[in-house]
């Protein structure tokens, strides 16, 4: 695969812009729906980039059921308009949309809103009957249980190091006040005795599913500069499908899809990862962590148990804090959407206690089915 010349700029890096970005609360809400925190999270959006319903010509929605329904209780009326996949990885290829949308001239400033009521309707993700099962991996838990099982065969890794990306994760959310894990501390001796769910995984090894909504606003990256926040650039986006394990865990740990991504976001960005203080990493359980880390090169594949050891991805002790805000583990199971969000706050500079210095650059990463990456820079 050719790589593309930092040299010649990518059409697309830094034409697009975080203008707003807002969220609900995160936590059990049987009360409200997806459409109602929804449009929570939105209206916290508009206020944030001090923009008006009437300035959204774009709308995407992501486990909201219609977006016409969601467009008339907002009071909008956007010419562009979609729904996208339910799976996590659509928060990623949600956003490129926006971009080429912007970029495109199909709309000027587009809303991406994710509603997700899951745990009060008490959702399965997978279990029975399900996408999941054709070879008895009734979930993606089992999945990556198996997967990381693999890895430990492989490599050598061991359950144990998983420890040091649950409790680094405790650790941010502990910072963070809007965590549903704020106040409730962890040590990595807390990691090994956890009720087993799917063995080699145990309780702190899965993400936390909640009631919740995100938010975010994308324009040009122009009309950003004229808003209310300072604008967060989207320096380059990258892709990769996996085509080969439709109904078995992948026996590369998405490697191959993941190195393609590697091959074209650093170009893409015009950024390198040095350039890099901090990541976003999707964490719907914790060895996607390290099958992320090893994909996009900071470690070598198998290294990633050694890599993150002694605090590698906690904020204040290591090179690569990562989900400052908790992230899918310990703040809140928002499929990627509440990780891009954080990112933008870090490069605003508006995390507090948790706050990376000097944030300058930010990459998101998402090893999946459709493996992903993006990088952010402040504007």
């Amino acid at each position: 695969m050719e790589t593309p010349n930092i040299s010649t700029p990518w059409p697309l890096r830094d034409k697009t812009a975080f203008a707003g970005i807002g969220t609900s609360a995160f936590g059990n809400f049987p009360e409200s729906d997806s459409y109602g925190l929804g449009c929570e999270a939105l209206n916290a959006a508009l206020d944030d980039a001090g923009l008006k319903p009437s300035d959204i010509d774009g709308l995407i929605v992501n486990r909201i059921p219609s977006y016409e329904r969601f467009a008339e209780m907002m009071g909008i009326n956007p010419q562009y308009c979609l729904l996208t996949e339910a799976p996590g990885r659509f928060s990623g290829v949600s956003l490129s949309l926006a971009m080429q949308a912007v970029a495109t001239g199909a709309a000027k400033t587009v809303a991406l809103v994710y509603g997700n009521n899951g745990r009060s309707v008490r959702m399965r993700y997978g279990g029975g009957d399900s996408q999941w099962s054709p070879w008895g991996m009734t979930s993606p838990g089992a999945i990556h249980a198996m997967m990381w099982r693999r890895h430990m065969h492989e490599y050598g890794t061991t359950h144990a190091d998983l420890s040091w990306v649950a409790e680094a994760f405790r650790h941010h959310a502990c910072l963070n006040p809007d965590a549903v894990m704020h106040g409730k501390p962890i040590t990595r001796e807390d990691h090994a005795p956890a009720r087993p769910i799917c063995e080699p995984l145990a309780l702190l090894d899965y993400c936390l599913i909640n009631d919740g909504a995100v938010a975010w606003i994308i324009t040009s990256a122009e009309r950003a500069k004229d808003l209310k926040r300072p604008p967060v650039l989207i320096s380059g986006y990258a892709r990769q499908d996996n085509f080969t394990y439709g109904s078995a865990p992948p026996t590369d740990f998405w490697q191959s899809n993941l190195g393609a991504v590697r091959e074209q976001i650093y170009a893409r960005a015009g950024l390198g990862r040095d350039d890099l203080q901090g990541l976003g990493i999707y964490d719907n359980f914790t060895p996607t962590v390290m099958f992320s880390l090893e994909g996009l090169g900071f470690c070598k594949p198998g290294e990633s148990g050694d890599f993150v050891k002694d605090g590698a991805l906690r904020l204040g002790a290591g090179r690569w804090p990562t989900n400052t805000s908790g992230g899918h583990l310990s703040n809140s199971y928002m499929q990627g959407w509440e990780i891009i969000a954080e990112c933008v706050r870090q490069l605003r500079g508006e995390c507090g206690p948790r706050q990376i210095p000097d944030a300058r650059a930010m990459q998101y990463i998402c090893a999946t089915n459709i493996a992903q990456s993006v990088i952010l820079r402040r504007g």
